[in-house]
């Protein structure tokens, strides 16, 4: 397993990339994303009506600021989800401590991260939607915030985005960055695009050696092992209310919840209840869909294998004798963690990499998950290192773990307190991030220049 490496020094600025004639795929994104944003407000309109965009801050998504750029220097972080977001709000409030001169802007691509962001941004940081990655708006977005560093998480790789904020100089960052064996696969067959793009970044700040080795290979120059900030990021929220509903809800029924599950796996999960019903009194499934637009289709397939059903979307609590529980809602994981003792880990029963098993480890529940856990290779390699969590491959194995696990009050404690100690021994990433970052902002001009908070 890749221990995180402390990053080398990096004074002053790496020197730009020399201009070169783009490889023709990212001459035609360019020409296409230019030519398709005349239709930008209808894909926008569409998305507004299942509840995907804010029309109120449409112009966001166009490059229209609607606030005003505050004076001095300005760090712009962009995270795209609530993931993303609540794992890059300690480096930000990290960055501001140490440079209280510096202005932060966050961006994020969806309704339900702005709201989260909305209730956990620290004082002074503004919140804007990211622009859609169309040339003219890029451009319009970049002219009225001007930022003096731009930090992005992960894996947001928008080309004109990146092009063009290499193109004006303006240092440009990836932070606790990931990337899976598919994508990387398919990166190294488009060759001449990826180094197009990576080299653009002035620094690559990667979760393990393997990932940061990966980056260089597809151009990056500075690409530096730190580990991954999710570690360090806060527990997720928990609604106290809602927390107190479901739970006075269940009583005293056992339960597990299978968090951010994803078309394939909740079968599986729905024969490893029936097998649970019959040796724990009352037993309920919650389950928590990745995307949960797939709520109506799931409770019908949970109404097929015979099962009776509740949807959280719909208001509706489990009743006595709900088997499954669909938590087709967003930004309530953190509520149903602590709901639960026990939690399966979607995204790991097919061939797609597996979700953060963090979150759950830090709100007190034991973790499971399948054979397929390639997004998140040093976190969940600790957490079955040190059995801090178990790897199931079938629904008869995933019922048995988790009935070992509610029947054995000892064998739970001991399963949550090793998932803690897991995550403590690979703490540290935020400081290593924050010691590359520094480096990268304007010299500070004292209280001259800082921030109006806003």
């Amino acid at each position: 397993m890749d221990k995180p490496i402390e990053p080398p020094d990096m004074p002053g600025r790496p020197r730009a990339v020399p201009t070169r004639r783009p490889p023709l795929a990212l001459a035609a994104y360019r020409a296409l994303t230019r030519m398709a944003a005349p239709a930008a407000p209808l894909i926008l309109g569409y998305r507004e009506r299942r509840g995907k965009e804010d029309h109120a801050r449409r112009g966001e998504r166009f490059g229209v600021a609607s606030m005003p750029r505050p004076a001095g220097a300005l760090a712009w972080v962009h995270a795209a989800s609530v993931g993303e977001a609540n794992a890059v709000l300690p480096v930000i409030a990290q960055l501001r401590a140490a440079r209280p001169d510096v202005a932060v802007l966050l961006t994020t691509g969806t309704v339900t991260s702005a709201r989260f962001v909305a209730q956990r941004r620290p004082d002074g940081v503004m919140h804007q939607y990211v622009p859609l990655d169309a040339p003219g708006f890029v451009a319009r977005f970049l002219d009225h915030w001007r930022p003096s560093l731009v930090v992005l998480t992960e894996q947001e790789i928008w080309p004109n985005l990146v092009t063009t904020v290499h193109a004006r100089g303006i240092p440009l960052t990836l932070v606790n960055a990931r990337m899976s064996d598919r994508s990387f696969a398919r990166w190294r067959r488009r060759l001449p695009l990826a180094v197009a793009l990576f080299s653009c970044f002035t620094a690559v700040i990667a979760q393990t050696r393997e990932l940061a080795e990966r980056f260089r290979t597809l151009g990056a120059a500075e690409a530096t092992a730190v580990g991954n900030v999710k570690i360090d990021a806060p527990p997720l929220p928990v609604d106290a209310a809602a927390h107190a509903a479901l739970d006075a809800a269940l009583g005293r029924r056992p339960r597990f919840v299978a968090a951010s599950t994803h078309a394939g796996e909740e079968l599986v999960i729905a024969a490893a209840h029936r097998e649970l019903r019959r040796h724990l009194d009352g037993f309920c499934t919650i389950i928590a869909p990745r995307h949960p637009e797939r709520g109506p289709g799931l409770a019908d397939a949970m109404r097929m294998e015979g099962l009776t059903v509740a949807r959280r979307s719909l208001g509706e609590l489990p009743g006595p004798s709900t088997d499954i529980y669909i938590a087709d809602t967003i930004g309530e994981l953190g509520t149903l963690y602590a709901t639960a003792p026990v939690a399966f880990i979607g995204g790991s029963l097919i061939e797609h990499g597996g979700q953060n098993a963090v979150e759950a480890v830090r709100l007190g529940a034991a973790v499971i998950t399948g054979p397929s856990w390639s997004n998140f290779p040093d976190v969940m390699g600790a957490l079955l290192a040190s059995g801090g969590a178990v790897e199931i491959r079938t629904a008869d194995e995933l019922a048995g773990e988790v009935r070992r696990l509610l029947s054995d009050t000892a064998l739970l404690a001991d399963r949550r307190a090793r998932g803690e100690a897991a995550l403590a021994a690979l703490g540290g990433a935020l400081d290593r991030t924050i010691a590359v970052l520094l480096p990268l902002l304007p010299a500070s001009i004292g209280h001259r220049g800082a921030a109006r908070a806003v």
